[in-house]
């Protein structure tokens, strides 16, 4: 039996890319409110005994976390045969340890939810924090953006290229690249006096003269990678780009990334970005194809080692 995909409202744009790479069409589904902001959901069609895949990222606002949980729950008692929440981007990932009296681990709290409402398997791809899969008592399949991204970077034609990893916590994803690009590896040392607030000290490394690209896993108030470019800069970059897998986009990013001196910022569509929110030098990547794939494999009961290969 073929398999069904499904998708929330927080990126239908993504869901029918990836079922354009499946040759599928979606599934019918009906999401609405009620006055007091609650939401109703329904399949439209008939699932019971199927290999259900249901596509929503969980970024910001916190609706789109309760329209996948009501999702995998409304599939669960559908009678679903196997039910995966195919996760693009997975909110509240930040928070995955207890580094403070009295806060959550909210990444932990939303494994369980998520495991409690119904799902079987989850498929998400550049967790900030790789541990979040143990979290999980259940398969949780790992995707990366690199397949992508280091396409659409020699894309962009650079030579003598530093990757410059904008944190210490980025730096085994800049190392990476910077084998595969056959570059060299830049870090920044930066120190956060507050939430949402990124205050650079130093650059180690050679960045002078250099095609400059900062990698990260994802741009929210842009404060680090805007920082990072001006510091690369000021140590006489001939120029600045940047790669991220997830835009989130957040409060005052896009007048940072304006003023900031970055040419191009690859960012992939794991995230809706809205139309008020493109600027010029935001350049959009597909992940749409290894997802698909990785849905088609996950089917056909297939190891999908094969999408970690460059």
């Amino acid at each position: 039996m073929k398999p069904k995909l499904f998708c929330g409202r927080s990126n239908p744009e993504f869901g029918k890319a990836v079922a354009k790479y499946l040759d599928m069409e979606l599934g019918q589904m009906t999401i609405k409110p009620f006055s007091d902001g609650e939401l109703w959901i329904r399949f439209d069609e008939n699932i019971r005994g199927v290999d259900v895949f249901i596509i929503q990222s969980t970024n910001p606002p916190a609706t789109n976390m309760i329209e996948l949980l009501l999702m995998l729950d409304a599939a669960k008692r559908a009678s679903a045969r196997r039910v995966t929440a195919v996760i693009p981007y997975y909110g509240y990932a930040r928070q995955d340890r207890k580094d403070q009296p009295r806060v959550p681990i909210s990444a932990k709290l939303f494994a369980d939810l998520i495991q409690t409402a119904g799902a079987d398997r989850v498929v998400s791809m550049d967790l900030h924090s790789s541990q979040i899969q143990g979290y999980f008592n259940i398969p949780f399949d790992h995707l990366y953006s690199k397949k992508v991204l280091v396409g659409a970077i020699q894309d962009l034609g650079l030579e003598d290229i530093v990757v410059l990893a904008p944190d210490i916590g980025s730096v085994p994803m800049s190392r990476s690249y910077a084998k595969l690009l056959n570059a060299s590896l830049a870090i920044i040392d930066k120190r956060r006096p507050e939430h949402n607030k990124a205050e650079v000290m130093h650059l180690v490394g050679k960045v002078a003269g250099k095609n400059v690209l900062i990698m990260d896993d994802m741009i929210d108030t842009a404060g680090t990678i805007a920082a990072a470019a001006t510091r690369a800069r000021e140590k006489g970059a001939l120029s600045v780009n940047a790669a991220v897998t997830h835009g989130v986009l957040s409060g005052p990013a896009i007048e940072r990334l304006s003023k900031a001196p970055i040419d191009r910022i690859l960012v992939t569509d794991s995230i809706k970005i809205d139309e008020k929110k493109q600027i010029d030098k935001l350049l959009s990547v597909s992940v749409a194809p290894v997802f698909g794939e990785a849905i088609q494999r996950i089917h056909d009961e297939k190891s999908i080692s094969v999408l970690f290969d460059i």
